[in-house]
Order: C-alpha cells, then structure tokens, then sequence
C-alpha cells in the first residue's frame, strides 16, 4: 500500500513531492488553525524538511486519504503531532483486519491487509484510545465510520481488537474479532517530526 520514490528506493520524496505535500500541509494548517493555537508554521516547515523521511510518512498519510495535520507540540521532546484528521475514518485505509496474525488467521475472504502493516509501511503509528479521545475534542470525526485503534495486549491475546467511532455526542469505544474488516473501518495515524 505505500510507495516508496522508485529512483531512489529510500523512503523520501522528489523535490515536486515535497513542495506540493508542504503547501498542502500549510493551506490545512491555515484553514484549521483551531487545531493548533499558538504554533507557526515557518517553524513547522523548518521542521519537516529537515526530516525528508516523517516528510514521506505525511505524503503517505495524505495520499491514503487522511488529511494529516498539527494537533500537538511536545515541549520536552521538541516534536511536533499529527494526526489524520479527515472526517471519516481516512478511505485509502479501510477493509483492513487489525494486524498480520489475524490475516493470516483467516481462512476465507481475507483482506488485503492489516492495520498493524500498514501503519508500519507507512512509518507511522495507530492512534490509541486516549488519542482519539483527544482528537475528538478538536472536532467531530468518524460520525459514519470507524477507526481501530491500538488494542491492548490481554485484549488481543483473546482474539479482539478494539476500534471506536463518535455517536450520539460520545465516543465509543467497541470490540471486534481482530480477523475482522469492514468496508466501513480504517485506522487513524499519528506521526511525531
């Protein structure tokens, strides 16, 4: 699912790449500066070009549909946090089960991949409970999908996965099969540059 510059086979963009993803990125920082108060862009910027490889992971984010964005600085870290922020649960990213022991568990009908996968091709991680609820208190998001989310380890021994959606002015947080996938459920990304 991501791809990486042929020419080069590192994970790192063409200079067009970079410049069409970093005026992306600034016309959404722009349009939802409720995401980030307090917080520049210039300084940002400086940031991602001098990681060309998180760079890359963003441009997989956006190509997948996730519309990523600055939701968070980590003073002590010096770091900078995106999430996907798209309405729903981002389209490039759904029909996936939870990670590669339930694909390989299943035994019809499987699906392309897992979440877990993804993620890791990507270079970026699922969003736990605790961000998503974060998230949910910028704006409302997956009001007609779902996203799973980091699943702890007691849950996923047993065979479940967890994934949550936003209903009825709440977050919900609910269990599934790990094996299962529905065209309806993606994951969300976070990314620390």
């Amino acid at each position: 699912m991501a791809e990486e510059n042929v020419v080069s086979g590192k994970r790192e963009l063409t200079p067009e790449q970079q410049e069409g993803l970093l005026r992306i990125l600034e016309g959404r920082f722009i349009k939802y500066m409720n995401r980030h108060e307090g917080m520049e862009w210039a300084e940002i910027r400086e940031k991602l070009e001098a990681n060309p490889e998180k760079l890359w992971s963003l441009h997989e984010m956006e190509r997948t549909g996730g519309e990523p964005d600055v939701v968070g600085y980590d003073v002590e870290k010096d770091e900078y946090i995106f999430y996907d922020c798209s309405a729903e649960s981002p389209k490039g990213r759904r029909s996936l089960c939870y990670d590669r022991e339930a694909l390989e568990a299943r035994k019809k009908h499987k699906p392309e991949n897992s979440a877990v996968d993804v993620a890791a091709a990507m270079g970026i991680e699922i969003l736990t409970e605790d961000q998503y609820r974060e998230l949910q208190k910028l704006e409302r998001f997956d009001q007609k999908t779902s996203s799973w989310v980091q699943t702890p380890a007691d849950i996923r021994k047993l065979g479940g996965a967890l994934f949550c959606d936003f209903r009825f002015g709440h977050v919900f947080v609910y269990h599934n099969g790990a094996d299962s996938y529905y065209g309806s459920r993606g994951f969300r990304g976070s990314l620390r540059v």
